[in-house]
């Protein structure tokens, strides 16, 4: 059984390799750089356990601003898309019962990411496929500001598809999985 600090390892490699390092995120290098980042690993495979988790993490941003990110990674359980989708889909909901909508938002990795209308094979997904299935939970003060301040941000996405499918498939597997 692999331990809670090679998985946060393995996830800190893959943002270093893949996130900065084919600049899918032009604003992940800062905080990275800033050890401004929490690393949780949540092991239960229930998904109250995770909401709680989320909330929990959720607070704990709230109360140090100096913190500006946090990931939840989820080793255990949640290997199938679809039911990963439904968990962000409850943690969206929760977030906003919790009157915390227009403060946080979470962004989804996942190892079998697949953007809809897009076969499994496309080197696209790769842009969003992780080591582990896991919760981004990003403050949206500080992603409006670096959005602003970005030229052309609306075009990141775009810029990242792009980049992966000129990079091919082999590549980008190759990538994520020198995580592991």
């Amino acid at each position: 059984m692999i331990s809670d600090n090679n998985i946060i390892d393995q996830t800190k490699k893959w943002i270093s390799n893949v996130v900065i390092g084919l600049n899918f995120c032009p604003f992940a290098a800062k905080p990275t750089k800033q050890n401004s980042i929490v690393y949780l690993v949540e092991n239960s495979l229930q998904i109250k356990d995770v909401l709680k988790t989320l909330i929990l993490e959720c607070n704990r941003l709230l109360e140090n601003p100096s913190t500006e990110t946090s990931f939840i990674i989820l080793p255990n359980g949640f290997d199938t898309f679809l039911h990963y989708l439904d968990l962000i889909d409850l943690c969206e909901q929760l977030i906003e019962k919790e009157g915390l909508e227009g403060v946080f938002q979470i962004a989804s990795f996942h190892p079998l990411y697949l953007f809809a209308g897009t076969p499994e094979t496309d080197a696209a997904n790769y842009t969003n496929r992780s080591p582990y299935p896991m919760l981004h939970i990003l403050r949206e003060d500080s992603l409006d500001k670096a959005l602003e301040a970005y030229p052309d941000s609306s075009q990141i996405p775009e810029k990242n598809v792009l980049l992966a499918r000129e990079k091919g498939l082999a590549f980008m597997k190759t990538l994520r999985n020198s995580s592991f």
